[in-house]
C-alpha cells in the first residue's frame, strides 16, 4: 500500500502528514500535478518472470498509458537481492545514482510490478516522500525536482515509460537537500 509523508523543506524531521489513505494521497499529489493510479497485479510471483513475460502480462495497460500520455518507449528496470558481492556493488551504485536532487525533461512515469521504491518530490517549500508499492503507477511531471531511493536492499521491478530515448537523463541540481531527508528504510520504519 502506498505511503505519503510530507515534510517542510527546511525541517526534514517534522512530519506534516503521514498517511496510507489512498484517497488522501491521490488528492494531495493531484493538487500538485502528480498522478497516482493502480493496476491489478500479476497473480503469480513476478520475480520468476523475465522482463518480456512481465511486460506481456501488462500489455493492455502499457498500451493505454502510451496512447494517453504520448509515451513511445517502454522498458523494465529491476533489482532483486542476490547473495553476491557483485549484486551489492551494482545495487549500491544504482541507488547512489538517483539519490541526488534532479529533474527530467519529460514526465517520469513508473509502474511497480514488484517490490517498492520511494520518489521524493521537492514541490515548493514542501518535500513529499511517496513510497510506491507493487501495483502503483506514478506520473511525475517534467521539470519536477525529485530524487529516488530504492532502499538499502533494493528489490523491485518497474516498468518505465519514455517519450524520447534520452528522456530519463537526469538534470542534477547539485543542491544537497536530498541528504537531509529520511531514506526509504527510515520512512518505512520511523524512529519512535
Amino acid at each position: 500500500m502506498t505511503l505519503l509523508q510530507i515534510m517542510p523543506e527546511d525541517e526534514p524531521g517534522r512530519v506534516l502528514l503521514r498517511t496510507r489513505d489512498d484517497e488522501v494521497i491521490t488528492r494531495e499529489l493531484a493538487a500538485r500535478g502528480v498522478r497516482l493510479r493502480h493496476w491489478p497485479l500479476y497473480a503469480g510471483d513476478a520475480t520468476q518472470l523475465d522482463n518480456d513475460s512481465l511486460l506481456a502480462h501488462y500489455r493492455d495497460q502499457v498500451e493505454q498509458v502510451c496512447a494517453d500520455d504520448g509515451m513511445k518507449l517502454v522498458d523494465m528496470v529491476r533489482l532483486h537481492p542476490e547473495p553476491t558481492g557483485e549484486w551489492r556493488a551494482k545495487a549500491a551504485k544504482a541507488r547512489a545514482t538517483f539519490l541526488e536532487e534532479h529533474r527530467h525533461s519529460e514526465d517520469e512515469v513508473r509502474f511497480f510490478a514488484h517490490g517498492r521504491g520511494m520518489f521524493v518530490l521537492h514541490l515548493g517549500d514542501r518535500v513529499y516522500a511517496v513510497v510506491c508499492e507493487a501495483g502503483d503507477l506514478l506520473s511525475v511531471p517534467a521539470g519536477t525536482l525529485h530524487w529516488f531511493d530504492m532502499g538499502a536492499q533494493p528489490d523491485f521491478a518497474a516498468i518505465r515509460f519514455f517519450q524520447e530515448e534520452d528522456g530519463w537523463v537526469g538534470d542534477f541540481t547539485g543542491e544537497p537537500i536530498a541528504g537531509r531527508f529520511p531514506r526509504l528504510d527510515d520512512v518505512l520504519e520511523p524512529a519512535s
